[in-house]
C-alpha cells in the first residue's frame, strides 16, 4: 500500500527530520500545533497543521493515544510516525493504529512489547545465545529476593526498570546495606516515568564502553545491521555525544556483534529501524543491554557513514516494500560525530537552562550537518526536552572528524541561554577522548571541570584565590587556610563574585 499522507505524532527536530524524508518521497505530512510552541519550525514545514492550541488537557497531546487516533482519522492519513520518545515504544499505541487501519511506522506491537519489557527481552536473548551479564531471571518481587539474587551474582549490582529507557529507573548497589534503598528508588522512579514499578537486577559492569548496533528489517524477514555507534560519553546514563563507527571494535568483533544483533531482531520477526545496545568491557567481552524499537536521536551519524536514509527506510518498510539492501551492500565510509547541544548549564551539573534564544547561528561547512527544530526567538520551556540542535560533523577518519568538530563548535553561536557547547569544546581537546580510550565513566573519572576555561577566567580564578588566601590569613593568623579549595573554585562563580566588589 502506498502512503500518501502521514501524521507525525511528535515535535521538534525529529518532526522536521521526518518531514524532509516524507517530502522526498512525495508524502504529505500532518503535524500538531500546540500552545506551548505555536510557531515552531516543524509547524511551518508541514503540509497540513492540526491546531491543538485550545486543548486544556493535562496530558500532552503527544501522549494522548485516543486523541492522536482521532486526529489521524480526521485528516484521513494513511500512516503515523511516532519519532522517538513520547509513544514511540508504546505497544498499545501501535496496536490502536493498526485497529484503525493506520500504518504504524515502526515494528509490530508484539515486537515492541517483547523487547520493551527488559525481563522478557532478557529471556529472548538467553534463548538465542546472546551474551548477557548475569542477573535475575525475571522481575524482582521483594527485598529478600533482591538480596538473594545479588548474593548469587556478586556485588556491585545494578537495579533496572523493566520498562522504558533513557537511563531512568536505574540504581547501583555496591553492597547489601545499599540494596534495599536502591531497589526502592529504582521502583519509585520506574513507576513515575513508565507507570510500571517492575525492576530486575544485573551484575554491574563498571566503566564499560556503550556500543549500539543499528539494524533494519523488513516485513519479508530480511534483517541487516548498519554498523555500530559509540555512545560512551554520557552522564547519569544520558548520552551527550555519539560517534560512528567505534574505535574500540576490530572488523572481526564488529562482524560478530552485528550478527548477534541481527539474530536477536530475527527472533521477534522485527521490521523497521531498531537499535541493539551492548556493554563492552576492558577484556573485549560484550553483553546485551536492551533493544530500542524506534529511531534513535543519534541516527544521523549512521546515515553519514553508510549513506542510508533511515527515516526513508522506515517509511518504505511500513508500506510493505522489501529492504532493498543486503549486508554486503553496507560499507562504512569515514567517521561522524554528533554533539547534542542542549539548553543546560554545564557548570551547574548540566542543570536545565530554560529561556529565550536571542541569537542562534550554525556553521555552513561541507562537513557539518545540523538537525534542529529551534530558531532565533524560540523559547526553551519546561514543557519539552532541552535539545536545541544536533551538530553532526564528518571526516575521512576519526582524527579529521575531531578536528572538524573543533572548527564547527567555534562557529556555533547561541545567545540568551547556557548550552553544552563549552563542554564539547573541552571534550574535543581532552587527551583521553582524543585517544579513544574512554568509557561510560569518563565524565565522573576523567574530567576535573565541565567547560573549557578561557585565559581571562583562569586569571580571575587565580586572582580571587590569592585574595581569599590573604583575607583569611589577615583575619586569623593562626587559621589553617585550605588553599587547594580556593584554587579549585569555579571560575564562573569567581567572576560573578569579583563583579560584586
Amino acid at each position: 500500500m502506498k502512503i500518501k499522507r502521514l501524521l507525525i505524532a511528535n515535535r521538534g527536530e525529529i518532526a522536521v527530520r521526518i518531514i524532509k524524508s516524507a517530502k522526498a518521497l512525495g508524502i504529505e505530512t500532518v503535524v500538531i500545533k500546540t500552545s506551548a510552541e505555536p510557531s515552531a519550525i516543524y509547524v511551518r514545514e508541514a503540509d497540513i497543521v492540526h491546531d491543538d492550541t485550545d486543548d486544556v488537557s493535562e496530558i500532552p497531546v503527544f501522549l494522548d493515544i485516543e486523541r492522536l487516533i482521532e486526529i489521524a482519522l480526521e485528516h484521513e492519513v494513511d500512516a503515523v510516525h511516532p519519532g522517538y520518545g513520547f509513544l514511540a515504544e508504546n505497544a498499545y499505541f501501535a496496536q490502536k493504529c493498526m485497529d484503525n487501519r493506520l500504518m504504524f511506522i515502526g515494528p509490530s506491537p508484539d515486537a515492541i512489547y517483547k523487547l520493551g519489557n527488559k525481563t522478557i527481552a532478557r529471556q529472548i536473548a538467553l534463548r538465542n545465545k546472546v551474551p548477557m551479564a548475569t542477573g535475575s531471571r525475571g522481575t524482582i518481587r521483594s527485598t529478600d529476593e533482591a538480596i538473594k539474587v545479588a548474593e548469587r551474582i556478586g556485588y556491585p549490582v545494578i537495579v533496572k526498570a523493566a520498562s522504558g529507557g533513557g537511563g531512568r529507573g536505574m540504581r547501583i548497589a555496591w553492597n547489601e546495606e545499599e540494596l534495599p534503598q536502591m531497589l526502592r528508588l529504582a521502583q519509585n522512579e520506574a513507576e513515575k516515568a513508565f507507570n510500571d514499578p517492575n525492576v530486575f537486577i544485573e551484575k554491574y559492569i563498571a566503566n564499560p564502553k556503550h556500543i549500539e548496533f543499528q539494524i533494519l528489517g523488513d516485513t519479508k524477514g530480511d534483517v541487516i545491521h548498519l554498523g555500530e555507534r559509540e555512545c560512551s560519553i554520557q552522564r547519569k546514563h544520558q548520552k551527550l555525544l555519539e560517534e560512528a563507527p567505534s574505535s574500540a571494535l576490530s572488523p572481526e568483533l564488529r562482524e560478530e556483534m552485528g550478527e548477534v544483533a541481527v539474530r536477536l531482531a530475527k527472533a521477534v520477526r522485527y521490521h523497521s529501524a531498531g537499535t541493539v545496545e551492548f556493554l563492552l568491557d576492558s577484556n573485549g567481552e560484550y553483553y546485551f543491554m536492551e533493544m530500542n524499537t524506534r529511531i534513535q536521536v543519534e541516527h544521523p551519524v549512521t546515515e553519514l557513514i553508510t549513506g542510508v536514509d533511515l527515516i526513508e527506510k522506515q517509511i518504505r518498510i511500513a508500506a510493505g516494500e522489501p529492504l532493498g539492501l543486503t549486508q554486503d551492500d553496507i560499507k562504512l565510509n569515514g567517521w561522524a560525530i554528533e554533539c547534542r547541544i542542549n539548553a543546560e548549564d554545564v557548570q551547574a551539573g548540566f542543570a536545565p537552562s530554560p529561556g529565550m534564544i536571542e541569537k542562534l547561528s550554525f556553521p555552513d561547512m561541507d562537513f557539518v550537518r545540523v538537525d534542529s527544530g529551534i530558531e532565533e526567538g524560540s523559547a526553551i520551556a519546561s514543557n519539552f526536552d532541552s535539545m536545541i540542535a544536533k551538530l553532526i560533523v564528518s571526516g575521512e577518519n576519526r582524527d579529521e572528524a575531531i578536528a572538524n568538530c573543533r572548527k564547527a563548535l567555534d562557529k556555533v553561536w547561541v545567545k540568551g541561554i547556557k548550552t553544552t557547547i563549552p563542554f564539547f569544546k573541552l571534550l574535543m581537546k581532552h587527551p583521553v577522548f582524543v585517544g579513544g580510550d574512554f568509557t561510560t565513566g569518563f565524565i565522573e573519572n576523567d574530567l576535573e571541570q565541565y567547560h573549557e576555561a578561557k585565559a581571562e577566567e583562569e586569571q580571575v580564578a587565580a586572582w580571587f584565590a590569592t585574595k581569599l588566601f590573604v583575607e583569611e590569613k589577615t583575619a586569623d593568623s593562626d587559621a589553617t587556610v585550605d588553599f587547594e579549595q580556593g584554587k579549585k573554585m569555579d571560575p564562573w562563580l569567581l567572576n560573578k563574585r569579583l563583579n560584586q566588589f
